[in-house]
């Protein structure tokens, strides 16, 4: 079962359940957390609350990708975790060795420590959902999307659903100076989320999820790859876990689990490039690239 949020006639936003068969049902909430709260009010489950409300409705006669979806959730803060694989690895030392692939890093340290590196990413007003442009930063000439699965969290920690995250990438800032990261990963529309959050508890194995990344170019295939969440170094409880170590996270926190899938090394985004980000069982995430919109600083005296 997928949860999935768009906009209504009235522009208003609106839950709907998707099925397995791809029937659509509104429901009775306007956001993702408001269906985990109810559930946890009435004693009950995300899924049979989700449940007992289609079971008393019919359902939306448009398919899912006929809806104007939006982010399907409202994240306050979204979280990512890097050098989570082995490619994750190879590639940040590439960028840190100006192309040595047989230098050992920091990279190397982080990947084998008991540690992980777990960084913070973006806000809600600087994330977009399905359709919406993901923005260039006008400063970097090395810049990738990175395909990750999200991890929806409560308070508490709990994963509550599973979604598809790109933590958009500047590789030559970060290959620059470590120190440099939070301009590397976070700027405006440098974070995109969705089409839809696979509820937690329909999933059986969380490593068992395949992913794909395609990069389209004047409307041509330009970069493919596949990768499988069988492939993390790291458990996701144990990412969770450092995550929420002396900090406080909100209801609705994304936590993305880092990527297995990293373009060629000669290979940069460019404005009018259309990505698409798939996870089995999620969906597929698209979102065009847009330059960067460069914004006046306004002078204070």
């Amino acid at each position: 079962m997928k949860i999935v949020r768009y906009a209504r006639q009235d522009r208003q936003p609106q839950l709907a359940a998707v099925t397995d068969e791809g029937a659509v049902y509104e429901l009775p909430h306007r956001h993702f957390m408001e269906l985990v709260e109810a559930a946890d009010a009435a004693g009950t489950s995300p899924l049979q609350l989700v449940q007992d409300a289609i079971s008393h409705t019919a359902p939306l006669p448009a398919p899912m990708e006929s809806l104007p979806l939006l982010v399907p959730i409202e994240a306050p803060e979204v979280w990512a975790a890097g050098v989570t694989y082995e490619r994750s690895r190879a590639a940040r030392n590439y960028e840190a060795t100006g192309g040595k692939l047989d230098a050992t890093t920091f990279y190397d340290k982080v990947y084998e420590a008991e540690r992980p590196e777990i960084f913070f990413k973006s806000t809600a007003a600087r994330t977009v959902g399905p359709g919406q442009s993901v923005m260039l930063r006008s400063d970097s000439q090395w810049q990738i999307p990175e395909p990750e699965l999200g991890l929806v969290l409560t308070r508490t920690g709990r994963i509550v659903g599973y979604t598809i995250g790109n933590d958009m990438s500047c590789r030559d800032i970060e290959g620059e100076n470590p120190l440099y990261l939070p301009q590397a990963k976070m700027w405006r529309n440098s974070c995109s989320i969705g089409p839809a959050i696979r509820l937690a508890e329909t999933v059986d194995d969380p490593y068992a999820f395949s992913l794909a990344c395609r990069i389209y170019r004047d409307g041509e295939l330009a970069v493919e790859g596949t990768a499988s969440t069988g492939q993390l170094k790291r458990r996701l409880d144990e990412l969770v876990s450092f995550l929420c170590r002396d900090n406080a996270i909100f209801d609705g926190t994304v936590l993305l689990t880092g990527t297995c899938i990293v373009p060629p090394n000669e290979f940069t985004l460019a404005p009018g490039d259309r990505i698409e980000i798939e996870i089995g069982g999620i969906g597929v995430l698209v979102n065009p690239v847009a330059a960067a919109e460069r914004q006046e600083r306004t002078q204070t005296a």
